[in-house]
């Protein structure tokens, strides 16, 4: 683009942006900048120090930003429809953004749900030199002298309802929940991507806790604008990074922390665009054997502050060392046994030993049966230990809607098994997150004796029974589709089983008798239903 008699032209259009030396390498800079998420709105002010590195380092810093759905804002709503699918879109358009205009490397400011992963899918198909900035998580909030975040809020509604709450309290709750900028203060989904992509080796070591209003995200800044100058010199790509033994590395740190369940849609999905197949069945078989290391909200009491002082990834990797594949490359240039020679651990009591864990296995359970034949996924750590096994009557509903206005009018009772269909990737579409019965079902009280089961996904803020993703999904003819009111659920988390208590006869007649709901759709949404695949294989355009 730069180089030879023939490119006059395009230089002459790089004079205007302000690019004169062409013997300096072009370092795009993707960022996520927006006034729409609390996650993102601190990233103008961020991205300084970045430029700043880039040209210490020799480079000459050209940025551009990416679109990005706030999931809590639009939680519970119709716009929770475009979240996973904007995944897609964000990965498309840096896709274009990189080949169009053809520069040296890459830093991606990644932040909040889907932006992270959407910029690694991005990243391993254009492959050029990258590394990845965290925007960061954010501070809890402070109500009756007790750490609060946004999850606080959803349960507080359940808890009004309840009558265990004030409307002035809820009312206190609400503005003091959320402080500041950063991704929800909790090891929800964007901070276990954000967790994810230091694992893999794309981050720097300590990025991924290092809170967003915190100093260190700053200096990680402008280190990591220098570092891509580095990464450019040597030819360092994130395939070169992100190996099947990464992957492996990263899950397993997933399941060490208990991290959110979407994990197993977005690693798989950018896995599939380095030709690495990661079925569920991996997340299960290095679950069984990774124990599990931490509690962080909303599993435990601990916060992501908690986490970074004992010195989160980093030290999570050197309590793993014997199981870790340590001689992954990384874009420190070091490998990982390398960048563990002095870390220490901090905080015995957030991170755990191996010796003695909070349990035995890792975070993530994936359950098959008569109702999930490819597989469902369930956070077991943030399960009540009397509803790992759970028998109960089912209550169906055909949207999200439904159940939640069911739960919150009281009609749900103890030991019921909600069931939310019609929320899959293509028959949401956009597999929704049912953030909102969850928490109200935890405010209400009933989290030791109601699950819940969707083909939808849950939060990573969500607690209890709450089974997502399974899969194949109800619109697609899954056995999800043909269960009734009154039907006898049975979960069994321990031996990974999730079955509707009806022969295969009766579940095949059923089948036949069936027909999908029809729906309007127009737009983005449109298309995307029709090139979606399953969620037990990343929910990827097939």
């Amino acid at each position: 683009m730069t180089k030879g008699l023939e490119n006059a032209p395009h230089r002459a259009l790089l004079h205007c942006l302000g690019v004169h030396d062409f013997t300096k390498p072009l370092i795009a800079i993707v960022n996520c900048y927006n006034q729409f998420v609390p996650g993102h709105m601190h990233l103008q002010k961020l991205v300084e120090p970045v430029r700043k590195g880039i040209i210490a380092a020799g480079g000459v810093p050209l940025e551009f930003n990416t679109i990005g759905v706030c999931d809590g804002i639009t939680m519970g709503l119709q716009g929770m429809k475009y979240s996973l699918p904007s995944r897609e879109l964000i990965a498309d358009s840096i896709e274009i953004m990189l080949k169009a205009h053809p520069v040296d490397g890459a830093v991606f400011m990644a932040a909040c749900d889907k932006n992270g992963p959407g910029m690694l899918m991005a990243s391993a198909r254009v492959n050029i030199p990258s590394i990845f900035l965290s925007a960061g998580p954010m501070y809890s909030g402070k109500f009756k002298g007790k750490n609060v975040d946004i999850i606080s809020v959803f349960e507080a509604l359940g808890e009004f309802k309840a009558g265990k709450l004030k409307l002035s309290e809820l009312e206190e709750l609400e503005r003091t929940a959320c402080p500041g900028a950063g991704s929800c203060a909790g090891l929800f989904t964007a901070n276990s991507i954000a967790c994810m992509i230091e694992a893999l080796g794309m981050s720097l070591p300590g990025c991924a806790t290092a809170h967003a209003e915190d100093r260190k995200k700053y200096q990680l800044a402008e280190q990591s604008g220098k570092r891509i100058l580095g990464l450019v010199k040597e030819g360092v790509r994130p395939s070169d990074i992100m190996t099947i033994s990464a992957f492996e590395n990263a899950i397993r740190v997933d399941m060490a922390i208990g991290g959110s369940t979407n994990t197993t849609l977005h690693l798989p999905a950018i896995a599939n665009e380095l030709g690495i197949r990661i079925d569920l069945e991996v997340f299960d078989y290095i679950s069984r054997r990774t124990p599990n290391l931490t509690m962080i909200r909303p599993s435990g009491k601990h916060t992501m502050l908690d986490f970074d002082r004992a010195g989160g990834i980093p030290a999570v990797l050197k309590r793993l060392q014997e199981q870790l594949n340590i001689d992954c490359l990384t874009v420190t240039g070091k490998n990982i046994g390398e960048n563990l020679k002095n870390v220490n651990v901090k905080g015995d009591d957030v991170i755990k030993t191996t010796k003695k864990p909070y349990s035995k296995d890792g975070g993530i359970a994936v359950l098959y049966g008569n109702l999930a034949p490819n597989g469902s996924v369930v956070k077991q750590i943030a399960v009540n230990e009397k509803m790992l096994k759970h028998s109960g009557r089912a209550r169906v509903f055909n949207s999200e809607e439904e159940a939640n206005k069911s739960i919150l009018g009281k009609k749900i009772k103890r030991g019921d098994v909600v069931v939310i269909r019609y929320e899959g990737p293509k028959g949401g579409p956009g597999m929704r997150e049912m953030l909102n019965p969850t928490s109200a079902i935890a405010g209400l009280g009933l989290s030791d004796s109601v699950a819940i089961i969707t083909d939808g996904r849950f939060s990573g803020g969500t607690r209890g029974p709450c089974i997502g993703h399974i899969s194949p999904e109800a619109f697609e003819g899954g056995p999800l589709a043909v269960v009734e009111d009154g039907d006898t659920i049975k979960i069994d988390i321990p031996n990974r089983k999730l079955d509707v208590d009806l022969s295969d006869k009766e579940i095949k007649k059923r089948l036949s008798k069936w027909k999908p709901p029809k729906r309007k759709l127009s737009g983005y949404l449109k298309r995307y239903s029709q090139l979606v695949g399953s969620a037990d294989k990343g929910a990827v355009f097939e």
